[in-house]
């Protein structure tokens, strides 16, 4: 039976959507319902408890826009919340951490993986204990936090001299170590990946989190079937916690297509959880 609900997806920020983007490429007729929680960004310097209320919050937000499912377009708050959110929604729930390091496990053929992120992300270790549940026994792996490839990518510098110094100077111990696949552990970071890609060299794999998100999420509309029937007009709807035009100046660059537009305000810290 088809479902042309929407997809709810929601981010501490701007950096979901590079997720909200692979989705529409794989399912253009899937409707989606974005959030960014600019507001009250970062996630990353908040603590676990704070995360996790904040996502219950953007959670019932969503449902009260009559979503299917739920994407956390955040890798914080997958790390942080996903159990909660799994727990209490009334939706399937799909996070970023996993389907990444699932990818970048059935990638590698020398056992050497590196993985990028914050320095929340890489200190949390949430990603290399995800990559090491699923890689083969062995598998080496390296992190690097990159916490300049935010501003970076939200300056629109994504591929300049700039962007190259910052590049070799964050990569160079990982070009070193010979690694064959490199996890983007951060939704803002395949905004850069042409200048990764050109210095990492040809022989390294990038893996886009959000390319192997937009997989499970077409996966398991399609194992419930829930997917859209097609046809008619396509939601695109934005809000966030922040300012809406401010909002738009700086996410317009992710998505193109004169996207976002009509974003409205809304603040969900008015849930109680």
């Amino acid at each position: 039976m088809a479902d042309n609900r929407p997809i709810g997806v929601f981010d501490s920020g701007i950096g979901g959507l590079t997720v909200l983007r692979e989705i529409w490429n794989l399912m253009p007729d899937e409707g989606t319902v974005y959030f960014g929680d600019n507001g009250r960004a970062p996630y990353g310097t908040k603590s676990k408890s704070t995360v996790i209320r904040y996502s219950l919050q953007n959670m019932k937000f969503l449902e009260e826009q009559n979503v299917k499912m739920i994407v956390i377009a955040c890798n914080t708050a997958s790390a942080h919340a996903y159990h909660s959110l799994t727990r209490n929604s009334s939706v399937p729930v799909i996070e970023v951490v996993t389907p990444g390091a699932i990818a970048a496990a059935g990638t590698t053929r020398n056992g050497r993986i590196g993985i990028i992120a914050t320095k929340g992300s890489v200190n949390s270790g949430v990603y290399k204990e995800a990559v090491e549940r699923y890689a083969p026994a062995g598998t080496k792996i390296f992190q690097q936090a990159c916490p300049l490839f935010v501003s970076l990518a939200e300056e629109g510098w994504w591929d300049n001299d700039i962007t190259a110094a910052v590049c070799r100077e964050y990569l160079t111990p990982l070009k070193e170590e010979g690694i064959d696949t490199l996890v983007m552990g951060c939704t803002h970071y395949p905004l850069l990946s042409d200048a990764i890609a050109r210095f990492m060299g040809p022989d390294v794999k990038l893996i886009n989190t959000g390319v192997a998100v937009a997989d499970v999420v077409r996966d398991t509309l399609n194992s419930l079937d829930i997917a859209s029937s097609g046809g008619g007009e396509v939601l695109r709807a934005f809000y966030t916690s922040d300012e809406p035009k401010l909002f738009e100046d700086v996410a317009s660059p992710f998505l193109g297509r004169g996207l976002p537009a009509g974003t409205k305000h809304f603040s969900t810290d008015r849930y109680e959880v």
